[in-house]
């Protein structure tokens, strides 16, 4: 199963939280303002990707500069990881209804994976936790499973292992793959995923991975997992399986391949192309579609409020 960071109570979080300053203690502040909205909403998620936290909260990244980078050296734009997350949070929060679950794609810690990074993470994400929702957790290329592990006293020993799972909602089934540090699914586990989705073939199914399938045609080139056309290829002959979530490349974007959408998370962190957005998605699921709308860290960004429409009913509206 993957990572799941089920909700604690605000007691705990009150005790947690004390003599702990910044983007938590701001997170807490905003969690006691907004009050209790009506309720747990299970077809509603939000969709995180590539945090990328640091052991130090003030740190900041400049993503705009690597190897090749058509950003000028005087003109990249840093952020700070930590602020970014408290403020998603914040804004996750705020829903009324709250969304039952959250979905961190891949890639929580900035470097390797240390278990002060995760601290840190743990730390930021108890507010969304003490509000209810459960967090769900996905491995990406900079984390590092065995230090997250220790960090989860009530992580069973048998759930150690590949991180993959399923969460069953009214409309349809997320199905949370496991892509490692390199980018590989491997053959048990597209077998594993073949039986999941062959077991509810009447059941859309929308399925995530911090890895992008194919290379990436956004602005930084980056290779696609290397078992990414086993998998579209085994995702395109069931037609329950409507999208493919990854993240990985830090952008917003968005491709189609007859019945299955290719959804590619912003990060919630940094960006790598000058002025790109950077965020996470608020997704509602009815009975015939999964709506994903974008949330910028900065609202004032012309992508914000951008959606996204999945279908989860075919053209003639009898299903799948």
């Amino acid at each position: 199963m993957p990572i799941v960071l089920p909700p604690i109570t605000r007691r705990q979080f009150i005790k947690r939280s004390i003599g702990v300053g910044g983007a938590a203690m701001m997170a807490s502040r905003a969690l006691a303002a907004d009050g209790e909205p009506g309720g747990l909403d299970r077809n509603r998620v939000a969709l995180l990707a590539d945090t990328h936290i640091s052991a130090d909260p003030n740190r900041v990244y400049p993503g705009t500069k690597w190897p090749g980078s058509p950003v000028k050296e005087g003109d990249h734009e840093s952020v700070n990881m930590a602020d970014c997350l408290a403020e998603a949070a914040r804004s996750v929060i705020a829903l009324n209804p709250r969304p039952a679950h959250m979905i961190v794609n891949g890639d929580c810690a900035l470097s390797n994976g240390k278990e002060a990074e995760y601290k840190q993470f743990l730390r930021l994400v108890e507010p969304i936790r003490s509000a209810g929702i459960t967090v769900h957790v996905t491995i990406g290329n900079h984390d590092n499973r065995e230090n997250l592990w220790k960090l989860l006293p009530f992580l069973k020993k048998e759930n150690i292992g590949v991180q993959a799972g399923v969460i069953e909602l009214p409309h349809a089934n997320l199905v949370l793959l496991d892509s490692g540090r390199k980018g590989i699914l491997g053959d048990d586990q597209l077998k594993w995923l073949a039986n999941q989705l062959d077991e509810q073939p009447e059941k859309p199914a929308l399925i995530f991975g911090h890895f992008n399938p194919y290379p990436n045609r956004g602005v930084r080139p980056i290779k696609g997992m290397r078992d990414g056309a086993s998998l579209l290829e085994l995702l395109a002959k069931r037609k329950q399986a409507r999208a493919y979530f990854y993240g990985h490349t830090h952008e917003w974007q968005h491709d189609q391949r007859d019945h299955l959408h290719l959804i590619n998370q912003p990060a919630v962190s940094y960006y790598f192309g000058k002025g790109h957005a950077h965020g996470w998605g608020d997704m509602k699921l009815t009975e015939t579609s999964a709506d994903v709308e974008l949330h910028c860290i900065n609202r004032k960004h012309k992508q914000h409020g951008d959606r996204r429409h999945v279908s989860l009913k075919d053209k003639k509206g009898k299903g799948l």
